[in-house]
């Protein structure tokens, strides 16, 4: 199915034409809000963009709920570009936005803008995005002096975890601000606000001009990210309290699989139908 076959809302960012980075920064003064999920493979991201969401987020948190790893940290540039391959080629209408793995950025902005180039240039990402306020400001303005757009990410950045002490939520008023000015201010055309209360999120979000887009950071934010995974009910091991469950596939699945099990063993599948002569 194309975009241009797509019913969307008479709101809808781009009514169907695919959407852009600057198309997404517009969405805050255009007063739209804004629809962000995550997909790491061609079916997903089928399913996502035919659902007619802005943008797909490539996240490193396919090291948890794809790999099984307790954390993002293992993820690797190579193992991003491959996802961000199979959701690019799976999508008509929404920004892909790839994540930088952990430590493809951290340690000089040349290592920044040759990762950057890379999930862009070999995957075919729209977008990337970097995790951190003041401290990567400057890796995000040498990504975007290079022409690659940015979304900034504030707040629990999930590739910190150690150094926070874990998934907490982020309390601290002066930083939570000065992060996200920071972010602005080097060019970024959105930023993730994660796990802050929903009070200080809308303070953030009044902070600045580009579009904020919350994952457990309450309905003041200019949009709104899920994980996959965690919308659908596909993950067992970790049930995030912001992340709403719009339907339990997970147990339909296992349910469906118990039955295709049942009818093996007892003969009964494959079935002249499913059986060629």
């Amino acid at each position: 199915m194309s975009a241009a076959s797509l019913e969307f809302p008479a709101d809808s960012l781009t009514h169907g034409r695919p959407v852009t980075a600057p198309d997404f920064r517009s969405a805050k003064a255009r007063g739209l809000r804004l629809a962000v999920i995550t997909a790491y493979d061609y079916t997903s991201a089928r399913l996502v963009d035919d659902a007619g969401v802005d943008a797909i987020l490539v996240g490193d948190s396919l090291g948890m709920v794809v790999q099984g790893h307790p954390t993002v940290l293992p993820v690797t540039l190579d193992e991003m570009i491959y996802h961000v391959k199979c959701v690019v080629r799976g999508t008509r209408h929404a920004l892909v936005i790839g994540d930088m793995p952990f430590m493809t950025y951290q340690a000089s902005d040349e290592q920044a803008v040759l990762s950057a180039g890379r999930v862009m240039k070999e995957a075919g990402a729209q977008a990337v995005k970097l995790e951190g306020g003041v401290r990567v400001a400057d890796r995000i303005r040498a990504v975007v002096d290079a022409g690659i757009p940015v979304m900034g990410h504030v707040g629990l950045t999930p590739q910190s975890v150690h150094q926070l002490g874990g998934f907490k939520v982020q309390r601290d008023e002066d930083r939570l601000l000065a992060d996200a000015e920071a972010v602005e201010r080097a060019g970024a055309f959105a930023m993730v606000l994660e796990c802050m209360p929903a009070d200080l999120a809308a303070k953030v979000t009044a902070s600045v001009s580009i579009p904020t887009i919350g994952i457990g950071a309450g309905p003041g934010c200019d949009g709104q990210v899920l994980v996959f995974h965690d919308l659908l009910g596909l993950y067992p091991d970790f049930r995030p309290k912001f992340a709403k469950r719009y339907a339990d596939l997970g147990e339909q699945v296992r349910k469906a699989i118990e039955t295709y099990g049942k009818e093996v063993r007892e003969g009964s599948f494959p079935g002249p139908e499913h059986s060629f002569r």
